[in-house]
């Protein structure tokens, strides 16, 4: 059995992470999306993929190559000229779809038992099955709606609160027999569930719904991918981890240093090659990846570090989230919700408010109070009146919420 990983997002809802990376790369637990999806297939003896690629497509080749480090054969179709959407995408590999093949979402996080959600289509017979989760808030999926036989009679795409019919959501996850494709048009965009799904609906092919146990989150916002990080560290998912766990809920890699006065409060995660200064603090809820040099004295609440990322001493990390290469000065402080792209730099006791998301290859000045989005210019400085008055660039160093001091 054959799987299609639709790798090709360029995942505009998680900038700045992905200003400079396509979406199924982002890091969950250190790890790609991608590859925790990749290796979630291969445990269900799926062993051939081929990967759908539009944004970025040699950093996802680079990275898994031919596939044989996770035992599994990759092929790669990339959509050079446009975005031929999630069913277009599928239609563009069809010469390479003979039988029953899945197709999976390279954006999402998940545990679900494929081999039971086989089984269920293969029962009932069915030529189109969507894989399906009960969430608490479905007004942004696709609602789907079931007959006593599992067998799909309804289904609206990000319903409003007054148009919920169930809680019953589209995953993203299908296993579809090859005829199906005969409805998808060659070499136009197209989507499986504003497109395809509502024809199968009309023309009476049976389609069916298995509804999964098992996690699933899909990673379409910064807060929800801050959240599978969170639970995926405390178990709710089953994922694997590639550190040795030191003790109950803390996992750390190879070559690292920990200093003695360190405190580190379980759940967390620590990588490779990386040095923990003396008397920092490291709460329930952290991850740093490998390569992290994080100096001592330093307060680290819940945040999440990339790769190669500096922490200077008496610094303040509050449930941000920090892309690999950058580096936070001492005394600096990053709050709830902040986000720092990669390679930025985030100057000595400046102070970076909730939310506030800072692209790539950007400079928070020593001292600098920064309230606001830091997407144009390079520099957020500490003040902006000089001798010759103010001096700035409209809507990135000067804005209406920006202080003046």
């Amino acid at each position: 059995m054959r799987a299609v990983l639709m790798a090709g997002g360029s995942g505009t809802r998680l900038r700045p992470l992905t200003c400079d990376l396509p979406k199924p790369m982002v890091p969950v637990l250190n790890r790609p999306i991608a590859e925790h999806i990749l290796r979630l297939l291969r445990q269900h003896d799926i062993t051939e993929v081929i990967l759908t690629l539009h944004f970025l497509p040699d950093v996802i080749r680079d990275y898994f190559q031919d596939g044989s480090d996770l035992d599994l054969r990759l092929m790669y179709m990339v959509e050079e000229d446009q975005p031929l959407g999630t069913a277009g995408g599928v239609k563009n590999v069809d010469t390479l779809l003979d039988g029953t093949f899945l197709v999976i979402s390279g954006d999402s996080i998940t545990d679900i038992d494929l081999t039971a959600a086989l089984r269920f289509h293969q029962q009932r017979r069915s030529r189109a099955t969507l894989i399906l989760k009960r969430v608490p808030e479905p007004m942004a999926f696709g609602v789907v709606i079931l007959d006593e036989f599992q067998r799909i009679r309804r289904f609206l795409e990000k319903p409003s609160t007054s148009e919920v019919f169930s809680d019953t959501v589209n995953t993203g996850m299908y296993i579809l027999e090859p005829e199906i494709l005969e409805h998808i048009p060659s070499n136009q965009a197209s989507d499986f569930s504003h497109d395809l799904f509502p024809k199968l609906l009309s023309l009476g092919i049976p389609m069916y719904g298995y509804v999964a146990d098992g996690y699933w989150c899909d990673v379409g916002s910064l807060e929800a991918y801050r959240q599978a990080q969170y639970d995926a560290l405390r178990g709710r998912i089953r994922l694997e981890v590639p550190y040795r766990q030191i003790r109950s809920g803390v996992w750390v890699g190879s070559q690292t240093v920990i200093a003695p006065s360190a405190r580190i409060e379980a759940p967390a995660l620590i990588g490779d090659n990386c040095v923990i200064g003396d008397r920092t603090n490291i709460s329930a809820g952290t991850i740093l990846g490998d390569h992290v040099s994080v100096a001592a004295d330093c307060d680290l609440q819940r945040p999440i570090l990339g790769n190669g990322v500096w922490v200077g001493e008496e610094s303040h990390l509050w449930a941000c989230t920090i892309a690999r290469n950058a580096r936070v000065s001492r005394r600096a402080h990053v709050m709830e919700g902040s986000v720092v792209g990669t390679g930025s730099v985030i100057g000595d006791e400046s102070r970076v408010f909730p939310n506030v998301r800072i692209w790539p290859s950007k400079r928070v000045e020593s001292g600098a109070t920064l309230t606001s989005n830091l997407i144009w210019g390079s520099t957020a400085a500490r003040h902006l009146f000089g001798q010759r008055g103010v001096s700035g660039l409209a809507n990135a160093d000067i804005t209406p919420e920006l202080p003046s001091n």
